[in-house]
């Protein structure tokens, strides 16, 4: 049977802090359903199946919450399948979707999650448990600290320094500023960002992405559906996904495979997904990224993984403004994930931005002439890797 083309006709989001002392899961999913709803202009009744991102437990404080979200998202004799990638989940439920669609299986598709990461107590406690239990989580490695031997290593190899993090909070911030759903809105300086305590040199307190909670959906339809009910669908050109070796140890060598200061995995993904799309010159043709960057460093390794630059150049294009919302690819318009973090729908909100760009839905956000847009999101220790490439045309 020949692939379907697969649309994004209704996105969701709540506005998103550190607590929901207010509501459960159950309830934060049903919000976010409900907004995804409305934007679609549908019911739940016309929901065939849903794709439920979650991950991990621990984070949410309820084992299993996919079985108390069957309500809220009127699952109920219909399909049901929950997905876990780590910080990829969100992105990884909606290639799920997609090929729930693309395959004739279902015609309307809802993905709906949420998280409480802000209520989980001590995160990296948690976070520590990912790590092999023989050899390296004794070190103690954390994704924190993790991530700040991938920033060394980017120093050493391209130049990189701690204001040229703090750059990337800088532009993070303002762009957030004109979010109405991100964690953190309020605008930094260098100094600040600089000024910030260490959590693991050197990664710094405002070079880290909050704790976020609050949730998220999307809902995907089939080419005939879209058409009908969307004046303006955005239309899933592309999707890919890499996985990257378990062991941190072994990403420490350097040669391109398995070199820290680069994200190879990422590269890889992106390059199936624009292969699908048929982008030949991502620098030439993408016009918005929403880059997975829970820490500032990793937004670098992140443009250059996306082909948006050469490796190691994305350091002077983004402190020449070349990135910025009204520059030549504007990355992370929202703010990205340093601005908004609940990590089991991190990757879905990252997509529904692109989504929201190229529906020209953005609002205060909004980059002029918007017509393709990518996302990407990262899940477990750097180790699986999701992209996609959505456009206003297939």
């Amino acid at each position: 049977m020949k692939k379907r083309n697969v649309a994004i006709i209704g996105i969701g989001q709540t506005n998103f802090c550190s607590k929901r002392d207010d509501a459960s899961i159950y309830d934060i999913v049903k919000e976010a359903t409900d907004i995804a709803l409305r934007d679609a202009g549908i019911t739940r009744e016309e929901i065939e199946a849903i794709v439920f991102p979650l991950a991990p437990d621990s984070l949410a404080g309820v084992l299993n919450s996919e079985r108390w979200c069957v309500d809220s998202t009127s699952a109920r004799n219909k399909r049901l399948i929950r997905i876990n990638t780590g910080g990829s989940t969100g992105l990884s439920a909606v290639q799920v979707a997609y090929y729930h669609i693309a395959s004739g299986m279902n015609n309307i598709v809802l993905v709906a999650g949420a998280d409480k990461v802000g209520e989980s107590g001590d995160v990296q406690i948690i976070m520590n448990k990912i790590w092999d239990p023989i050899y390296e989580r004794k070190l103690p490695l954390t994704t924190i600290n993790m991530l700040a031997l991938s920033a060394i290593r980017y120093m050493h190899k391209y130049g990189m320094t701690e204001t040229d993090m703090a750059k990337v909070v800088v532009k993070a911030r303002n762009h957030a500023s004109r979010n109405p759903h991100a964690h953190l809105r309020k605008k930094v300086t260098i100094d600040e960002v600089l000024k910030s305590r260490i959590l693991s040199w050197p990664i710094k307190l405002f070079d880290s992405c909050p704790s976020s909670s609050g949730g998220a959906a999307m809902i995907l339809a089939s080419e005939d559906v879209a058409k009908k009910i969307c004046i303006r669908p955005a239309w899933i050109r592309g999707i890919g996904q890499s996985t990257e070796t378990y062991y941190l140890g072994d990403r420490m060598g350097t040669n391109a495979l398995n070199d820290h200061a680069d994200a190879y995995a990422l590269s890889e993904s992106f390059k199936r997904a624009y292969k699908m799309a048929g982008i030949v010159n991502p620098v030439k043709e993408v016009d918005v990224a929403e880059l997975y960057n829970p820490f500032s460093n990793t937004e670098y390794h992140a443009i250059d993984a996306a082909g948006l630059c050469e490796r190691g150049e994305s350091i002077k294009l983004l402190g020449d403004g070349y990135f910025d919302i009204d520059g030549e690819v504007a990355v992370n318009p929202s703010g990205g994930t340093l601005c908004t973090n609940p990590i089991a729908v991190t990757g879905l909100i990252r997509a529904g931005e692109a989504a929201l760009q190229v529906m020209h839905k953005a609002g205060d956000r909004q980059v002029k002439g918007a017509k393709v847009a990518i996302a990407s999101a990262n899940g477990g220790d750097h180790q699986f890797f999701a992209t996609a490439v959505i456009g206003q045309d297939y």
